[in-house]
């Protein structure tokens, strides 16, 4: 084994020189900050340091599960996080398929172009743009007023926010996640369709048993990686669309960490609550990871 390591890497030597940059940001960003999660376990001040602050135990663990409303967080985060998987992730699927299907290749571009705009915008003008639409002169009371129906504050009501979550996640990001699977549909075997096409097979049943089967395999990666950050729902996007009257619905653990945590100097809690969220996720990602191999004989690992 070692013999063919060592001839691999002289082959490929340009591929593994490439490879340093990354590896090295995993290591300084990534590993290195891995030391700083024993502040979890201690009374953590920024004069002594966590070589010398007090060590208190699973304390700031007991903290988060004692927390009046952290049955409300939790649940509020799991309904996002499965809103997420269920609606938002299979989104960029569809329109990878969608969009491989439209044969002009100028329109097929712009279609791209115009999907992939939106994730270059920050939450906070996507958050501003929302707010907007949604105001009491935005285009959406205007739209309901043509059929007589009174204004809506739709970003005050917490009956809303969930639907405005998924919508505003799906406007920002489904195009973008179309990339991998458009590169995953373009490496496709041309000989496979033409097979098919000889055999009678119409358009829908080329996606079906042609297109749709060998994209699974990339599905299935990206749905584990996905799974993993469950818990971690992205704190711009929710923290900018939250208002004080949607927090029955809105408060995640990452908006009430940085309330209770970093903002009030709890920096053992904010990472005691991120080890937790990690945690969640490790166990999720091994779980479906088993899962996805008695599926499909796939899987991360």
């Amino acid at each position: 084994m070692k013999v063919v390591a060592s001839h691999r890497m002289k082959v490929f030597w340009p591929l593994y020189i490439m490879a340093i940059p990354g590896v090295i940001f995993l290591i300084i960003f990534k590993f290195i900050p891995l030391a700083g999660s024993v502040i979890a376990f201690q009374n953590y001040s920024v004069f002594k340091g966590f070589l010398d602050s007090p060590w208190v135990g699973f304390k700031n663990f007991e903290t988060l599960f004692q927390y009046p409303d952290f049955i409300r967080v939790f649940s509020n985060t799991l309904v996002l996080g499965f809103l997420r998987i269920v609606i938002v992730f299979p989104i960029p699927v569809l329109l990878a398929l969608m969009i491989n299907e439209i044969r002009k290749s100028a329109l097929k571009k712009g279609i791209q172009t115009a999907l992939y705009v939106p994730h270059f915008l920050s939450w906070v003008i996507v958050s501003g743009i929302v707010f907007d639409m949604f105001s009491v002169s935005g285009l959406f009371n205007i739209v309901i007023g043509w059929f007589h129906h009174d204004p809506t504050l739709v970003m005050q009501e917490s009956s809303y926010f969930r639907i405005v979550y998924v919508l505003s996640a799906i406007w920002k990001d489904a195009g973008w996640g179309t990339v991998v699977y458009m590169a995953a549909i373009s490496s496709i075997d041309p000989q496979l369709y033409e097979s098919a096409m000889i055999d009678g097979a119409s358009r829908f049943k080329q996606i079906r048993h042609i297109t749709f089967p060998l994209l699974l395999p990339t599905v299935l990666v990206l749905l584990l990686l996905e799974i993993g950050n469950f818990l971690d729902l992205g704190f711009d996007q929710v923290f900018n669309l939250q208002t004080p009257m949607t927090y029955s619905v809105s408060d995640i653990l990452d908006t009430y960490v940085f309330r209770t945590g970093i903002q009030q100097g709890q920096y053992s809690f904010a990472t005691a609550v991120g080890l937790f969220q990690s945690l969640i996720g490790f166990i999720l990602v091994f779980t479906f990871n088993k899962l996805s191999k008695k599926v499909s004989d796939g899987g991360l690992w």
